[in-house]
């Protein structure tokens, strides 16, 4: 048994910096390097109930995603829950933690951290009990621990401990403006009334998260966070390659070189991009008792300067709330003019969607990076999907190709023999020679494609869009279909001053008349502004 136990929680506090979007490879090197290390416990994400907007697979770290990972033996591995999340629920809290949690025997996870605030300590017991009931370790951390009176770390730490069911309580730096003395003093006031094992998360705003961990190992706390070079949100957290290699100087439990290897090769380079460590603007920050959010989306913003940070800060520090955190952009397709027929095409697709759930797919860059989740999403919620153009990593999965002739076709074309399913494309765009470029066992449905500037309507056998865009034409085939719900991945969408992207920012403002323009949401990261969801979000 090692005399501490280091948690490594790089993919949960790692993932404000990337919407908890990491590369596949980068976690799998990862995960490997914490198992050769020793160390013993690997946080792998949050696990959240679905929220708005696009949230990488580690925000959910559903059960469901951790069973498609290559779990390396050695670490423990957990999650964390927030506790405001689970006390927001419409449901109770014994069904939302049974919606979240299945029993530990029957997954990879041990151990269930609960973050709460102060004010939400009381109400906390429920959560932790359930967890308890399903056979987890359960942490518990109290957030913004600095600066709360001893008296009332005091309260709380007695509150926690007559539940008798939390394994190791927690605090920690959020702000990151802790020193020494006061992680003695908070140590000291939890121990009043609470005998069981302490750990402390550190922030490195004041670069003072490797000392304070140290002072407060040295201080009895046994559980030490950690992240690789300190990814986590504002300017980090205690970097694991560094509190290993001051903890390795005193035993030889945990093995340094995976780890420094892993934050050479992988992290550092994401440290350059992304840009989190400590700073004089993070200092700052904390000294004035700012949630490390408002630093770090100041300093991506190119649009701020120094002196306009300084001055936000400033404005910032006066402002009652300043320790909690308030606070899209456009893609698309290709063209073609058209081959100057009369519009045709039949209601065949009406309402063939009803009461069922649509996905449509394009072939954006990110369909590479999400495609084994993609397949998963279908495979679990069998939804119709309908790709635009031909996407072949999907083949199996397709429902109906969606083609209205441009572009895209052109260069395709020679693939259009090996469709088995059905293509929904406006027959009087395309010449003889073109259609008989289609497989015979494909079935061809007619439905028109008229192209009318300012103009957007919907008919059942053909409908009239702006822009000469498929994506446009396969909106115009669903809201014929009459679907519950209509989901995106793929839309990646362009720069903001690409015409492309300027016709589709057209194209969405002008589908609010039809009724599929209530229901659409993206799965996966797109510029469009569209309601943002994720592919990784539980049902």
């Amino acid at each position: 048994m090692h005399e501490v136990k280091i948690l490594d929680c790089t993919l949960r506090d790692g993932g404000y910096y990337n919407l908890w979007d990491f590369d596949p490879d980068v976690v799998q090197a990862y995960i490997e390097a914490m198992a050769k290390a020793k160390v013993d416990y690997v946080e792998l994400g949050l696990r959240e109930l679905p929220q708005k907007g696009f949230h990488g697979a580690f925000f959910y770290t559903t059960e469901d995603f951790i069973n498609r990972l290559r779990l390396p033996n050695g670490p423990s591995y957990g999650v964390m829950v927030n506790a405001k999340s689970i006390m927001g629920s419409p449901k109770s809290i014994g069904d939302t933690v049974n919606d979240l949690f299945v029993d530990s025997k029957d997954s990879h996870v041990s151990i269930v951290r609960v973050a709460a605030h102060f004010d939400e300590v009381e109400k906390s017991e429920a959560i932790v009990k359930c967890l308890k009931d399903k056979g987890y370790i359960v942490g518990y951390n109290l957030m913004q621990a600095g600066g709360k009176p001893s008296a009332e770390l005091a309260e709380k730490a007695g509150i926690v401990a007559s539940w008798g069911q939390v394994d190791v309580l927690y605090f920690a730096d959020s702000l990151g403006n802790m020193d020494g003395g006061e992680v003695k003093r908070i140590i000291s006031a939890l121990r009043e009334c609470w005998s069981g094992d302490l750990g402390i998360h550190t922030h490195n705003n004041m670069a003072r998260a490797l000392d304070n961990c140290l002072v407060a190992k040295a201080a009895g706390v046994k559980w030490l966070d950690a992240t690789v070079t300190g990814m986590g949100r504002g300017a980090g957290n205690s970097q694991t390659e560094n509190l290993l290699a001051v903890i390795s100087q005193e035993s030889d439990s945990y093995v340094t070189t995976p780890v420094y290897e892993l934050a050479i090769r992988h992290f550092e380079p994401m440290q350059k991009e992304c840009g989190w460590g400590s700073n004089l603007l993070y200092f700052l920050g904390a000294q004035n008792n700012l949630h490390p959010t408002y630093i770090q989306n100041m300093l991506s913003d190119s649009h701020f300067g120094t002196d306009e940070i300084v001055g936000a800060i400033e404005f910032l520090s006066q402002q009652e709330n300043r320790t909690s955190y308030n606070g899209d952009v456009y893609k698309a397709a290709l063209t073609f003019s058209g081959e100057g027929k009369p519009v045709s095409g039949s209601p065949e697709l009406c309402s063939v969607a009803h009461e069922r759930d649509v996905l449509i797919v394009a072939n954006g860059s990110s369909l590479q990076r999400y495609l084994r989740d993609i397949k998963a999403y279908i495979r679990n919620k069998k939804p119709i999907v309908i790709g635009i153009n031909v996407i072949e990593e999907l083949a199996e999965y397709i429902d109906y190709y969606c083609l209205s002739h441009n572009n895209k076709f052109l260069s395709e074309r020679g693939i259009y023999n090996t469709l088995k399913k059905p293509v929904i494309l406006p027959k009087h765009r395309f010449k003889d020679s073109e259609l008989e470029l289609f497989s015979g066992s494909c079935q061809l449905i007619d439905y028109g494609f008229e192209v009318k500037h300012n103009c957007f309507s919907v008919k059942n056998e053909y409908c009239v869009v702006p822009f000469d865009i498929t994506a446009a034409y396969a909106f115009s085939v669903v809201e014929t279909m009459n679907p519950k719900g209509v989901f995106l991945a793929g839309f990646d969408g362009y720069e903001s001053a690409d015409s492309r992207q300027l016709e589709m920012l057209e194209i969405f403002s002008m589908m609010n008349g039809l009724e599929i323009s209530k229901r659409l949401i993206a799965l996966t990261p797109t510029t469009y502004p569209l309601v943002q969801g994720s592919i990784y979000a539980p049902v």
